[in-house]
């Protein structure tokens, strides 16, 4: 049986609409001139555009006011472009009538009530922080591990090194977007610096791994936040940009090591004689993302030199002389001690991790290779990611 069409005539511009009368209940291909009416009571409908050429009209209309419930998605064709991107577009407006005007291959099909199809997404992506380095008999103790950048999109809490809160991303639905948990740098066994820590990834956010502490005499590492200096040397590492955290401790003649740097300070400088305590890492920073308030990316403790060492930073650091950053933190490895007639290695950095937290009426689906856990917190939902990489997706 032939289609009935209805003529209609659009006010501006005397351009002629051909309403098609079978009402759209299911995804369909729409051609230019023509206007439907969608019917999404049962379900999501996918409208896919036609190649365009310029001044083609399509038009579309919420027959049963059902958008807000089940979107139109609106699919672009291979290439062409709506409003100037590539990804598709919604309608979630009730009642809605959606006027499609094609302009050029620049704009593609531009209209009204006709939104990006996406979701944001608040993270917390902190890197591996870095090992400490090796305290040595000739050479003085070693300065702590830098801790892992520290990138905060949620609630305005700060990112690392005194900077403001980040944008929250919006990511297309069903689209893969890459996660990635730097691994801890390795504590320093000979005569070079610990090794920095691997960076964090979530999609374009990249945390920077902290920077290795110094095996004197040598400056820290430089890195997401820098890594404490050691042996009579004086810079400690600097944080890299885009600033994720702050500096290693500086060191002025003295054989103890200095503080890694913390997302949250500066570690801790040493002006004082060779028979003392190392210089504190620096203090990390707190973010709730996770419901309740917790403290990571502190920095490594320096090595002592015939004494004990510094304490590593509020946040996962390492204690200088004993103890690894601590996993999941991007806390800096404690450097090692140093002694007239004995030397001691580095301690390895924290692991980094991922965090996001985004609407409760989204699912996430998790490639293989990542190690994660997903809890609702009020109306959202928080998804931690502790090891590996791999692609995920929002729905």
């Amino acid at each position: 049986m032939a289609q009935t069409k209805v003529k209609s005539e659009l006010i501006d511009g005397g351009l002629g609409t051909d309403w098609q009368s079978t009402i759209q209940t299911s995804n369909f291909t729409a051609e230019a001139g023509k206007g439907y009416f969608v019917n999404t009571t049962s379900g999501v409908i996918t409208v896919t555009l036609p190649a365009g050429v310029v001044g083609s009209e399509i038009v579309l209309q919420d027959y049963a006011r059902t958008f807000d419930t089940n979107k139109m998605t609106i699919a672009a064709n291979g290439s062409e472009k709506i409003q100037g991107g590539t990804d598709n577009r919604i309608c979630n407006t009730e009642n809605a009538l959606v006027r499609l005007v094609y302009q050029d291959a620049t704009q593609g099909w531009t209209g009204n009530n006709v939104v990006s199809d996406t979701t944001p997404v608040d993270y917390l992506v902190i890197a591996g922080g870095g090992g400490g380095g090796r305290g040595r008999a000739a050479t003085g103790a070693s300065g702590g591990g830098g801790a892992g950048g520290y990138r905060n999109s949620y609630n305005n809490e700060s990112s690392g090194g005194g900077t403001s809160s980040e944008t929250s991303l919006e990511l297309a639905f069903a689209t893969n977007y890459t996660v990635t948990v730097g691994a801890g740098g390795a504590g320093a066994t000979g005569s070079t610096n610990g090794g920095n820590g691997d960076n964090s990834v979530f999609s374009t956010i990249i945390a920077t791994g902290g920077g290795g502490g110094a095996t004197g005499p040598a400056a820290g590492s430089d890195g997401g936040s820098g890594g404490g200096s050691a042996g009579h040397i004086g810079a400690g590492g600097v944080a890299t940009s885009p600033t994720q955290g702050y500096k290693g401790g500086n060191q002025t003649g003295a054989a103890p090591g200095t503080g890694g740097g913390g997302a949250g300070a500066q570690g801790q400088d040493i002006n004082t004689g060779n028979s003392a305590t190392g210089g504190n890492g620096g203090a990390g920073l707190a973010s709730a993302i996770t419901g309740s308030s917790v403290t990571r990316a502190g920095g490594g403790g320096g090595g002592g030199y015939n004494a004990g060492g510094g304490s590593g930073g509020t946040g996962g650091g390492g204690a200088g002389g004993s103890a690894a950053g601590t996993a999941n933190t991007g806390g800096g490895g404690g450097g090692g001690n140093g002694a007239n007639g004995s030397s001691s290695n580095g301690y390895s950095g924290g692991s980094g991790v991922v965090i996001l937290r985004y609407s409760n009426t989204k699912t996430i689906t998790i490639g293989s290779g990542l190690t994660q856990s997903t809890a609702t917190v009020g109306s959202d939902k928080v998804t931690i990611f502790t090891a590996g990489t791999g692609n995920i997706q929002i729905n």
